[in-house]
């Protein structure tokens, strides 16, 4: 292969990158509840591409071009599933490798739409928006437009708002009592 062809290559693989994650790639953003977190809903952006275990040598490829995340099975409770799986959820990874990848690489299908809410909603969290109720609710709007409108998620959107807004008042209840109690014992 001469010089030029080399300097060529990048953009192959990049290309060659996007086209794939097109076909079998995903970006998500996962949303379960969680006593762990202050608002009791937790966020989890992942971009993830799945691959029959003969050819991981695919995954490996993104991953040494996106540098970062991980390669797994699927499923490994199920001997069946002959499937592996590149993920990335790390949130910095998120943010300055492969948001970055797909924007200089865009996708050619719907999926760039959903790219772009999953970048927005990276970017929301970022700015830390899913720390406060105001912001959890955009997120969980934006989250609930990707993938087929939310069409396979086990709870409704409604429902998780309504989640939160009890949550909330639970929390805001607790606190009073708290400052109330604090307040008599001074």
């Amino acid at each position: 292969m001469g010089a030029d062809n080399q300097q060529e290559r990048p953009g192959e693989i990049r290309s060659y990158i996007s086209g794939f994650v097109d076909g079998e790639g995903c970006f998500s953003v996962t949303i379960q509840r969680s006593s762990n977190v202050r608002l009791g809903i937790q966020i989890i952006p992942e971009f993830h591409v799945s691959q029959h275990q003969n050819r991981t040598e695919v995954l490996e490829v993104i991953k040494k071009e996106l540098g970062c995340g991980y390669i797994k099975p699927n499923d490994y409770r199920n001997p069946k599933d002959q499937t592996s799986v590149y993920v990335v959820r790390n949130i910095d990874d998120l943010r300055n490798k492969v948001i970055p990848f797909f924007k200089r690489s865009p996708l050619i299908s719907i999926k760039q739409n959903d790219f772009e809410k999953f970048a927005r909603v990276v970017s929301l969290m970022e700015q830390r928006r899913h720390l406060e109720k105001n912001g959890l609710i955009a997120i969980l709007k934006v989250a609930y437009s990707m993938n087929f409108s939310g069409k396979y998620r086990k709870q409704k959107l409604e429902d998780m708002i309504a989640h939160l807004e009890s949550s909330e008042t639970v929390r805001q209840i607790r606190q009073s009592s708290w400052r109330k109690d604090t307040v008599r014992t001074v």
